[in-house]
């Protein structure tokens, strides 16, 4: 097992920048690589970057490339994500997931999650 706490999340105007972090503990070793997610009220959940713990490639969403960055530290087996210039349409639940298989490109590979973090961004 493998557990995710996320923290950093909160308000934050237009244009301000959020950092949340990923604690992950347990059987940390069987994973491969970590992915950031959120979902809006009303919508789906939605993909936005993922790091490998080994070698630390990145992917990102289209919608967030370019604001966000994903980076990790592997001797305290968090992750984080850098917001900047964040929007309105930003505000969802942010959640972290750990991926245990060689390829996390999609939601199904991602097999442990944590609670979520809120984060509001203000007009």
């Amino acid at each position: 097992q493998v557990q995710l706490v996320e923290s950093g999340g909160g308000l934050v105007q237009a244009g301000g920048s959020l950092r949340l972090s990923c604690a992950a503990s347990g059987r940390t070793f069987s994973t491969t690589a970590m992915g950031w997610f959120r979902q809006a009220p009303g919508k789906e959940r939605e993909f936005l970057a993922s790091i490998r713990w080994s070698g630390g490639s990145t992917s990102y969403a289209d919608s967030v490339k370019g604001r966000f960055t994903i980076s990790r530290d592997n001797a305290k087996n968090t992750v984080y994500l850098q917001m900047n210039s964040l929007k309105p349409e930003d505000t969802a639940v942010y959640y972290c997931a750990a991926c245990r298989v060689p390829v996390c490109a999609a939601e199904y590979a991602y097999e442990y999650w944590g609670q979520g973090t809120q984060v509001t961004v203000s007009s």
